[in-house]
């Protein structure tokens, strides 16, 4: 259960990387703070669901495309996030095309290094001694 919470994190956090890094980079891309949580959950909601969706899909149907099945999935995630909430807003069909191709980039590389990081810091925090269990204990059992 842990590591499926970990795993909802991370990819909620490189969710949120990948739309303000889009926002930072392409001047039509547009968050909004009240929104932006919304966003960021309605798009990694359906990005995650229909993924896999579409590669099976694909997979039946048209195997020359499985390569394009996480920009399309983005591109669909993307779509819903602007038609459900008000975090995002993009504007022109270069943008569009752009923010998909630049959030696609962001989040693959975001979930396949965020892991890395968090667990090279929870073995250096073990090594150290610093990390402690629930209620102030330490892995043991002892009060901290």
């Amino acid at each position: 259960m842990i590591r499926f919470l970990w795993r909802v994190v991370i990819f909620l956090a490189s969710a949120a990387l990948g739309l303000w890094v889009a926002s930072l980079l392409l001047d039509d891309v547009h968050l909004h703070a009240g929104g932006f949580v919304v966003a960021v959950v309605v798009f990694a909601v359906v990005q995650s669901v229909l993924a896999p969706f579409i590669a099976k899909l694909v997979q039946q149907y048209a195997r020359a495309f499985l390569g394009g099945v996480g920009l399309l999935a983005t591109l669909v995630a993307l779509i819903v996030s602007t038609l459900v909430s008000d975090g995002l807003e993009i504007d022109g069909l270069r943008t569009w095309l752009l923010a998909t191709l630049v959030v696609w980039v962001v989040t693959a590389i975001a979930t396949t290094l965020l892991p890395v990081f968090v667990a090279k810091r929870a073995v250096r925090a073990t090594r150290s001694g610093t990390r402690t269990g629930a209620a102030g204990t330490d892995g043991a059992g002892r009060t901290a």
